[in-house]
């Protein structure tokens, strides 16, 4: 009897394997409509995994959100990062560019200087409120500076040492406001005309040369240099060019308005001309001028 039930076990089984098989076989064939039971079991499938899939696809979504948050993020610190280098780069460009330019002229400048030895100089300070009035350089007495010196840049004159320290120096421009800030100018031509900067006018940005004799003939556009009979200022500094001429208000002598040839606005690298020769005697037409101008009193 039990070997009965055996073989009966092992003859279900086998029919149970060829059924399987035979069922196998009969779905994996093209048809056009598949039995009702395989729709079930589809259908029970198919539910189960989009019941699965949606919350999986949905945490999987989110941590994937989550990362490209934080990939964002970081590319966008480093895109920041890239601006701001950039932002730097292309002042330090601009700022080379003009270091590069203003160094030239000052070589330039140097080469054509012969009457005085020059002293480089860099501006590191300029008080808001006395913008056009005085600016303070990093050379000193530790250098040679002495008042009275004449400060330049590569385009031409500024205006002159007023004090000193051991290792800075105040610069008084051409364009401040003090009766006593005067240079001892020449128009340049056939025949020299000699006169006085003093004065500045901030809204036409011309300076003021004042004294030139009633009868002088100037032509606009001449340009007008430092005439070096104060014995402080060395000869030929450029200050800038004629560009109107006026009479005096009793008509006894003219005022031309010059174009100054530096720009006091904006300033950075300067030099300090110290004179090689301290005084120089005038000639006989020369010496009642230099008087009158008292340069630099």
């Amino acid at each position: 009897m039990p070997q009965f039930f055996t073989n009966k076990r092992l003859i279900i089984l086998l029919g149970s394997i060829i059924v399987l098989v035979a069922l196998i076989g009969f779905s994996q064939r093209d048809r056009e409509n598949i039995s009702w039971p395989e729709q079930f079991v589809k259908d029970i499938v198919g539910l189960g995994q989009a019941i699965v899939s949606k919350p999986a696809n949905g945490v999987s979504g989110f941590f994937a959100d989550v990362e490209n948050l934080r990939n964002t993020y970081k590319e966008n610190e480093k895109l920041k990062a890239q601006l701001d280098q950039l932002a730097q780069l292309e002042s330090d460009v601009a700022r080379l560019e003009k270091d590069n330019q203003e160094l030239r002229n000052v070589v330039d400048k140097e080469k054509s200087l012969a009457d005085y030895d020059p002293i480089n100089a860099t501006v590191i300070a300029r008080n808001p409120d006395r913008w056009y009035d005085v600016i303070t350089i990093d050379q000193g007495q530790a250098s040679g500076i002495e008042p009275n010196m004449a400060v330049v840049t590569g385009e031409g004159l500024i205006g002159k040492v007023k004090s000193t320290s051991k290792f800075t120096s105040t610069v008084q421009l051409l364009s401040a406001h003090d009766p006593k800030n005067r240079v001892s100018a020449v128009i340049q031509g056939k025949k020299s005309v000699y006169g006085l900067i003093e004065g500045y006018d901030k809204d036409k940005g011309t300076l003021k040369m004042t004294k030139i004799p009633y009868n002088a003939k100037v032509e606009k556009g001449v340009t007008v240099t430092t005439s070096g009979l104060g014995g402080v200022f060395p000869k030929g500094l450029i200050i800038g060019k004629v560009k109107k001429l006026v009479p005096d208000q009793f008509g006894l002598t003219q005022t031309a308005l010059i174009e100054p040839a530096a720009k006091y606005y904006d300033l950075e690298h300067v030099i300090i001309s110290k004179r090689n020769m301290v005084s120089v005697k005038p000639a006989k037409e020369e010496r009642k001028q230099v008087l009158l101008e008292g340069e630099g009193m």
